[in-house]
């Protein structure tokens, strides 16, 4: 398969497994090759939109990898391995992975998390620009205290939507609709996305004041200015979609 004919990478040991992903993926109408090795993956992951990664490699681990493709590229990285304990998937969604699957799983969910991922489209948002963070849409640039910062995928879909919906309650589960496009989404990926961009935005990550957790119900973006620091306890008032 030459590298414009995939749009996935596959890259797993296991040789049945891979071929059944990109069997499945095809009769969806998404181009997919399967690698069994990192070194096998490198000369092609250049080429792919989105890459499906174990991690349990004969040549490396998908962890390891998985921080080198974040150091060039941020295409969106689902880690597919027989490893599911907590600590595992949280460190693979902290690294850089944008969804985590754990063997056995349905190809019918893998498929279709895969073409959220590709073909999802957000609606238009509206500029935000306060002093310390600006997000511009029309470009698809964020600045951070006139530093533009490089988000990665699921990073920015999250500030996007923050943005688009700021002060108006944001659920977990429309969170893991939106930008996952997945309800069932788990809250630890939940947790572990919204905790990265904090990092990102936040000039205490720790007191948040942009993105507020809304004890028992969701989240609310709001600017610094209209809004104290810290959690809420008390419900959201609701106001008008920007």
């Amino acid at each position: 398969m030459m590298a414009q004919d995939f749009a996935v990478l596959c890259i797993d040991d296991e040789l049945e497994l891979g071929a059944a992903i990109v069997e499945y993926l095809a009769a969806s109408g998404i181009g997919a090759t399967h690698v069994t090795t990192i070194d096998d993956a490198r000369p092609l992951i250049q080429h792919a939109r989105l890459v499906l990664l174990d991690i349990n490699l004969p040549d490396g681990t998908g962890f390891t990898l998985c921080r080198e493709i974040r150091e060039q590229a941020d295409i969106p990285i689902i880690f597919i391995s027989a490893r599911g304990s907590d600590d595992d998937q949280i460190l693979g969604l902290t690294i850089g992975a944008d969804d985590y699957l754990v063997k056995p799983f349905s190809l019918g969910l893998l498929t279709a998390k895969v073409k959220r991922m590709l073909d999802r489209e957000q609606p238009p948002t509206a500029a935000f620009d306060d002093g310390w963070l600006r997000v511009d849409p029309a470009s698809g640039r964020t600045w951070i205290n006139g530093t533009e910062a490089q988000l990665q995928t699921l990073e920015d879909r999250l500030l996007q939507l923050f943005v688009r919906e700021r002060g108006r309650l944001i659920t977990k589960q429309d969170l893991a609709e939106e930008v996952w496009g997945d309800p069932f989404t788990s809250d630890g990926s939940v947790n572990v996305l919204i905790r990265r961009l904090r990092m990102r935005i936040e000039r205490d990550p720790n007191a948040p004041r942009y993105i507020r957790t809304v004890w028992g119900r969701g989240y609310l973006f709001e600017s610094p200015d209209a809004s104290a620091p810290g959690p809420l306890n008390a419900p959201a008032p609701h106001a008008s979609r920007s």
